[in-house]
């Protein structure tokens, strides 16, 4: 009893022995001295978000500097990987063991192909086997020729891979006919995903290079998944029996998919209506489980998993755009979480110092060579026999022989199934680095731009191939230079180009039916301007002499030629498969003629009797401006009208927050565009800042009060008023005449509109008197060209025009600075914007960019204003008095514009759209053609 009793506190000790194998695992976490790197099978999460952030960030920094020149991101991503692997940070003693032990490669692992399943899956909803059918023919010659003759070459040198390193350790033993066909595989598959992306980006899609290489692209995928899934079978199958019982049972799982869950699948979709509204949470659940379902069966028959994803994702309709809208719901988990692990693997897996010898090295360029030869010289010699050009064709080869994922997907399982040894792994790693990063640099040095334009007009004859012009009066360029010389001698607006925005649509359809409503159809009952209620115009009733029939007639005549309106949507090209998907889409369908805003541009013209026609342009966000200023020139466009948008940024936002408004003109994106066009643009530009022209008018509704909160929901309880139509809905335009270019052309521009009965306008001659002393030759000839214009013009207008548009002239100080200009130049609009009768919001001011600065130099020269003339024919002359210059101490810049958007609109633009100034019209700030 004694002795028992005696043993009880060593066995307490012992319990509590910091040396105990029972001791409980720390629960205080770091608190309690644990290493967040330590591998814990029992908790492998912490470790996992290490390696995850580790790869990623990794991933996304060399992006950066890759993504500058136009690389797809897996490059980056398998670049992160070797960074982090045996090549370059595994060599760091301790490094692999703390972040990447080898316990917990199976937890990555597993992460990573669940990822590649998901990924698969995707490849097979984007690839579109319409487009094979389409150009079946092109497609097939192309797509053999780039795949028989890689094929051909890589099993040539299959020969020499399997002899040199087939005794390296950890190898399956298989024959060398299972060996050849992989590497033949691996020689010739064409990467379809990266293969889009650089279509796109290089915007190749609506070409006939790229229709050619998509639809090539399309069957070159789906034969290289079939063989490889082949090669696959015959690796894991012990004979050849199991081998064939393997692949007919592929064959019949594939057949089973395409007759019977296919059609309940789409019986399911149109039932819920998912089909043209969108997958909901339960359809994707079920597409997702049919992926797993799928992957799950081929991996135990013996083909990869990834072959089951990939087949549900050929099965997807892409009827009513729902293979893109399901890509939306799952691509960005995919994209950001899962594929960066998976290729970072692969990098994991290469190690360039295996590359340690010169025959290594030697098949390492054997393998690049062959891979870049046979692909190029197949796609060429069967593009050429198509009737392409030789640099056509030669760019279609170059496009085929782009690598990138799957072409790592295809060593990885090569990997897996032991088929490739590290070090031949390592190799065709580098090979599809190699020939991914050339083929953006090559195509783009072989098929420029300036080469499409170039081709594009020798086949529609208008050119030879020297370049000279056979048929001028089709020539786009021709036509913009003609234009040019046009507005230099007073021609009118005929071809207008708009950027259709979604929150601009109220006022780009006032302005369009204003235009072009000026030949007599337009119902609204003639106007007369407000200078001329106290007294009657007997001017307007003279001049009815020869002459002035003669200018009548030709205005009618010019105005009976209707003008004609192409809008332009632009929809941002993200770095998401979803988006090049609808790419691809909008090339195949016609997706401009199912687009809803452009249908409601369409019956809006149709109602306004105006010839409108659109289309959709999907790119990057930075290169809108280049892609307007090209759909410009193409149309040879007399006038681009690009409206600022409502919220200041690039996104047309149906609901805008509540603070939108305050960042309209701020430093972003949006001033930028802006910025570019006018700067690159040849036509002339017109950018329309809105203050409820045509639309609902300044004073809104008070929002609402939230009555409840409902998941996550704001619910606002809103007085909806009916609108009734406005008894005035005339418009009056009022334009400061400064002189250049850009005053020129603003006052061609409103003597057109105002052709309109409905609108009336003042034009304020700024007679700004100058410092004479330091005024060169040319500055006083200019100043002199400006005010003979402005003279020109007002003595030529025509009778039917005169009650409604009023010349004034308005006196500034000698010595008045900008600023004081600027001020000056406020009170006149304000003081006429206030005597219009009718609602302010059909208000309307337009000022030329440049046209004060560009005037108001110390060294300009002195002109006298110009003198009223005392003909019958001229319109009315007002005398307008010098403007107190006490309001020129508040003129100092506002607050609310960035620096970008000072740039965009100029200071005399920005002097009328400033919340501050309280200008109440809509500013139309114009830049003429250079």
């Amino acid at each position: 009893m004694t002795s028992v009793t005696g043993s009880l506190p060593l066995v307490a000790a012992a319990a509590a022995s910091p040396t105990s194998t029972h001791r409980a695992s720390p629960q205080g976490g770091i608190f309690d001295g644990a290493n967040p790197s330590h591998y814990d099978p029992k908790h492998p999460l912490t470790l996992f978000i290490i390696q995850a952030g580790l790869i990623i960030i990794f991933c996304r920094l060399i992006h950066i500097p890759l993504s500058r020149m136009r690389q797809p991101r897996v490059i980056s991503e398998v670049l992160g990987g070797i960074l982090l692997g045996p090549s370059v940070m595994g060599r760091i003693p301790g490094f692999r063991e703390a972040i990447f032990p080898d316990e917990s490669i199976p937890n990555l692992n597993l992460v990573a192909n669940l990822g590649l399943v998901l990924y698969l899956f995707m490849i097979g909803v984007e690839t579109d086997l319409r487009s094979l059918m389409s150009n079946w023919r092109v497609a097939a010659s192309v797509s053999a020729a780039g795949m028989v003759l890689p094929f051909g070459l890589g099993c040539a040198i299959a020969y020499g891979l399997y002899h040199e390193f087939r005794q390296e350790p950890g190898l399956a033993p298989i024959g060398f006919g299972t060996y050849l066909l992989f590497i033949g595989i691996a020689m010739a598959i064409t990467a379809f995903p990266v293969l889009c992306r650089i279509l796109t980006e290089l915007e190749l899609l609506s070409t006939r290079v790229g229709v050619i290489v998509l639809s090539a692209g399309v069957g070159n995928d789906v034969v290289g998944w079939i063989l490889l899934a082949l090669c696959v079978a015959l690796v894991n199958a012990s004979t050849g029996l199991t081998a064939l019982w393997v692949l007919l049972t592929c064959v019949g799982f594939t057949l089973v998919l395409v007759f019977a869950i296919r059609p309940v699948f789409l019986w399911y979709l149109r039932r819920t209506g998912s089909l043209h509204d969108g997958p909901d949470q339960s359809v994707v659940t079920l597409t997702l489980l049919l992926v797993l379902s799928a992957a799950f069966f081929t991996q135990i028959i013996g083909v990869h998993a990834i072959f089951g994803g990939f087949m549900i994702g050929l099965i997807c309709p892409h009827d009513g755009g729902f293979a893109i809208k399901l890509t939306e719901k799952i691509e960005d988990v995919i994209g950001a979480l899962f594929l960066p692990l998976y290729f970072a693997l692969s990098g994991l897996n290469t190690n360039i110092g295996l590359l340690d010898s010169g025959t290594v090295w030697g098949y390492v360029f054997g393998v690049i060579f062959i891979a870049l030869i046979a692909k190029v010289t197949g796609g060429m010699v069967a593009s050429r026999l198509n009737g392409m050009l030789w640099r056509e064709s030669l760019t279609i080869g170059v496009l085929m022989s782009c690598k990138g994922l799957v072409e790592l997907i295809v060593l990885n399982i090569g990997l897996q199934a032991k088929i490739l040894s590290p070090r031949t792994f390592t190799i065709f790693v580098v090979m599809a680095l190699v020939t991914t990063f050339v083929t953006t640099p090559v195509v783009s040095y072989l098929y420029p731009p300036s080469y499409q334009i170039k081709v594009e007009r020798w086949r529609r004859g208008e050119i030879d191939w020297e370049g000279n012009v056979l048929d001028s009066e089709h020539d786009p360029h021709s036509g913009a230079d003609s234009i040019t010389r046009q507005k230099s001698q007073g021609a009118s607006v005929r071809k207008l180009m708009i950027y259709l925005r979604l929150d601009s649509l109220p006022s780009l359809f006032t302005f369009v039916s204003l235009l072009g409503a000026g030949d007599g159809r337009d119902p609204v009952a003639s106007r007369t301007h407000h200078a001329h209620t106290s007294d009657n115009d007997n001017d307007g009733e003279d001049g009815e002499g020869s002459e002035d029939r003669g200018r009548t007639e030709n205005a009618r005549r010019a105005s009976s030629r209707p003008i004609e309106v192409h809008a332009l949507r632009l929809v941002e090209l993200t770095d998401r498969d979803s988006s090049v998907m609808k790419v691809s889409e909008v090339q195949d369908s016609n997706y401009s003629f199912s687009d809803p805003i452009l249908n409601a541009f369409r019956t809006f013209g149709q109602l306004y009797k105006v010839a409108v026609s659109g289309g959709v342009v999907i790119a990057p966000e930075h290169a809108y401006a280049e892609t307007l200023v090209n759909k410009a020139r193409d149309c040879a466009s007399d006038l681009v009208l690009v409206p600022w948008s409502e919220t200041g940024g690039m996104s047309e936002r149906q609901i805008p927050l509540l603070d939108d408004k305050s960042e309209k003109f701020s430093t972003g994106p949006h001033s930028s565009f802006i910025f570019n066009i006018l700067k690159n643009s040849r036509s002339n530009v017109g950018i329309f800042i809105n203050k409820g022209f045509g639309g609902a008018g300044l004073a809104r509704p008070k929002p609402g009060q939230i009555s409840r909160t409902f998941s996550g929901h704001n619910t606002y309880r809103t007085n909806d008023l009916s609108l009734a139509p406005s008894p005035d809905s005339g418009h009056h335009i009022f334009m400061p005449y400064f002189g250049g270019a850009d005053d020129q052309f603003a006052l061609r521009l409103v003597l057109q509109l105002a052709n309109n009965s409905s609108i009336t306008a003042t034009v304020a001659y700024m007679n700004v008197t100058f410092n004479n002393d330091n005024a060169s030759t040319q500055q006083r000839q200019e100043r002199e060209a400006d005010a003979t214009f402005y003279r020109s013009i007002r003595d030529s207008v025509l009778p039917e025009l005169r009650p409604r548009v009023v010349f004034q002239t308005v006196d500034c100080a000698s010595s008045s600075s900008v600023n004081a200009l600027l001020a000056t130049t406020r009170e006149t609009a304000a003081h006429d914007l206030s005597q219009c009768t009718g609602s302010s919001n059909g208000s309307l001011v337009i000022v030329g960019r440049n046209s004060l600065t560009a005037n108001t130099s110390s060294s300009a020269a002195v002109v006298p204003p110009p003198p009223t003339s005392s003909s019958p024919s001229s319109p009315p002359q007002a005398q307008v008095p010098r403007p107190s210059s006490s309001s020129a101490a508040s003129t100092s810049a506002s607050p609310e514009f960035g620096h970008e958007a000072k740039k965009a609109i100029g200071v005399l633009g920005e002097a009328m759209a400033g919340k501050a100034y309280d200008i109440q019209a809509s500013v139309l700030i114009v830049q003429a053609s250079h």
